[in-house]
Formats: C-alpha cells, structure tokens, sequence
C-alpha cells in the first residue's frame, strides 16, 4: 500500500469467484490525497464487459471483482488541491480512473491509447493500495479529479450512466469520421450501443439507416431516431443500399457477415466496429479495394471528449432507454444479458445498496 493513503471500508457488490453469484463484499477506498474527488454512487448501468469481466471469460479477471464503469453520483468530499469539483456537485466517472499522462497519446488527450495502459474503473492494478481497483457496483468511489465528468444539471441521472461507456464508445467514432449534415450513416444492430449511435447520428444531422435481423425492431429504431430500417437478412433490402452510405458504425458482437456492410459503403467510406465478436472476422479484399473503403475499429474517448459527449448530450436531451434494478436483480440482469432481454442498458439504483445489511 502507498504510505500516503489510509482507508475506508465500504460496501460493495461483486464476485468472489468466476463461478460464483454476485453478492455484497466489503472493499476498501482510499481517503482523498490532495487531488482527489470522493463520490457517493447514486447510479451504475451494467455493461455486457461486466458480464465478461465477472465470469472471467476473458481470461484475466483478478478476484474478487466488483463490476462497473457507468458511473453517476455526487461529490462528498474534495481533496485539499481539487479546483474542479465541489461537495454537492454531481459527478460521473467512466472506463478510466488514471493513465500513465507522459506518453504522446495521454498529452494528446487520447488516454484511452495510453502506451503503457490506462488503469481502468475495475480490475486494473491499483498504484494507490496496490491489488486491483474495484468498480462502480458500490457505495461510493474516489478518484483523481482529471479523471472525473461533470453532469450537466438537465439529464436524468439514471439514464444517464450508461453514455459513460455506451454514449462515448458511439460519440467518438461518429465523431471522428465527420459524421454530420449530408452524410448517409448506417448503424448495424439495436443493442445497448447501437441504440445510441442512432440517437447521436441523428442529433449530429445525420441521415439514419439502421441494419437488424430483428423485424420487431423496427418500429423503435424510428423512434429512437432513424430515417431507414433495413432487414439485414434480406438480401432485396441490403441489396438497394449497394455504394450508398458515407460511414456505417458496426455495434455487433457476434459473429456477421462484413463484406454484406463494407459493400454498402461509397468510395472512401469507412466502417468502424465497435463491437467486440469473440471470433475473427473474415473480410474479402475486393470488399476494400473496389471502393478504397476503409474498414476500422474504435474503442471509448479521452477524458476531456467524454465531457464534450456528455455536454453534447445535455444540448440534445439525449440519454439511455434504461431498465433501473436494484441490486438484488443484478444476477437476474446478467442472465437477461445473455439472451438479449433489455431495452436498451440495466441501470442498477445504488441505494438498493446502502439498504442491505
């Protein structure tokens, strides 16, 4: 443990084994330092890298784990050289709680592309007490203040945790390649991340197309804000997109078909994938060649471009469709995951916390 922090018992809820239920843990935080910002957990929405994560399915989980980097809360306490924040200021905090701010990614404000790797919200080491950080399925959390997100006063709290991973990992790439007014963008899949690069796509004054092997979909794609939706198992319908769409974000973890998506595209239009299929994905070359398409990925944004998504948002009304759970349904949750049986993202009410024993 580093000699500069004490610390605090907390509750929290976690797994103490891959094959284990989450249930209620004692975890400790350390006491603010000088530059450090204490939040009281109102609100933590449930990611599918939760899931992962919990059940060790990526193969590096350290034990016990406490899930969660959707973070929403308010300030209680502020280290002596905090500048940014103030008890009673409502605060957020994402995927990341610290990077290493040397490397030529971090002074660019790309620290989700720090070389020696940014420490993420849960299970990574903790430079602090030494083990490994714990996650937002808790009472409370501290971190440095470079790290943290103002929450503008107009969204709704609970809806808003997930644009803290869902909200950015969408935001970023759209951003990136010049989404906008004119642009023809086509979102694939109607999950917990598709849902919300149809309604930023949109607000970016974008047209949208949206991909789904779901006919019941439909009708709420439009809702949340698409121009179009195609059936994607249909080949009539994928068929008259043929070289028409500037820049099509891939929200899709399973297994698809990407050349049916990447000969959508115009000359010069990219995919971007932000889902994360467990197996390769095989892509024909002339998919690429014939058009000079570019095919990508992205993963979430930099500190200060998760502020400017949240105030993005805040200009736009934009939040999550949530489901809000309390603790005791976060297993219920995972399962439910698994089959796909949300609209759009679980939020878990922490005060469901605090009320255990």
């Amino acid at each position: 443990m580093n000699g500069n922090s004490t610390v605090n018992n907390i509750k929290a809820f976690g797994a103490a084994a891959a094959t284990d239920s989450l249930k209620v843990l004692n975890i400790q935080r350390r006491t603010v330092t000088a530059h450090d910002v204490e939040i009281e957990i109102l609100f933590c929405g449930i990611c599918h890298s939760d899931l992962h994560s919990a059940k060790n399915e990526w193969h590096n989980t350290i034990y016990p784990i406490v899930p969660g980097h959707e973070v929403v809360g308010r300030v209680t306490n502020v280290g002596a050289h905090v500048t940014r924040f103030k008890v009673g200021d409502l605060a957020a905090v994402g995927c990341m709680v610290d990077s290493c701010r040397e490397c030529e990614y971090c002074k660019e404000g790309l620290e989700q592309f720090c070389e020696p790797g940014s420490t993420l919200t849960f299970n990574s080491p903790d430079k602090h007490l030494g083990g490994q950080t714990f996650g937002g399925y808790a009472e409370s959390v501290v971190v440095d203040e470079n790290y943290v997100l103002r929450v503008p006063e107009n969204l709704d709290l609970a809806a808003t945790a997930p644009l803290l991973c869902a909200g950015i990992t969408t935001y970023s790439p759209l951003k990136h390649w010049n989404v906008g007014p004119g642009k023809k963008v086509g979102i694939v899949g109607i999950g917990g991340l598709g849902h919300m690069g149809i309604k930023i796509a949109k607000a970016m004054g974008a047209h949208v197309v949206v991909f789904t092997t779901s006919l019941s979909k439909q009708e709420d794609a439009k809702r949340l804000g698409a121009d179009e939706v195609v059936l994607s198992t249909d080949p009539e319908q994928m068929a008259k997109y043929g070289k028409s769409l500037h820049f099509i974000l891939d929200c899709v973890s399973a297994q698809h078909d990407m050349d049916a998506y990447l000969n959508l595209l115009k000359v010069d239009g990219a995919l971007a994938l932000v889902g994360a299929p467990m197996e390769p994905l095989p892509v024909t070359s002339f998919s690429l060649i014939l058009g000079r398409r570019s095919f990508a990925g992205s993963m979430i944004g930099g500190i200060a471009e998760t502020q400017e998504m949240l105030d993005f948002c805040s200009a736009h009304n934009i939040v999550s469709d949530i489901e809000l759970i309390g603790v005791d349904e976060v297993n219920d949750a995972y399962e439910r995951l698994l089959k796909g049986e949300v609209k759009y993202r679980f939020v878990i009410d922490m005060a469901s916390l605090k009320a255990k024993n």
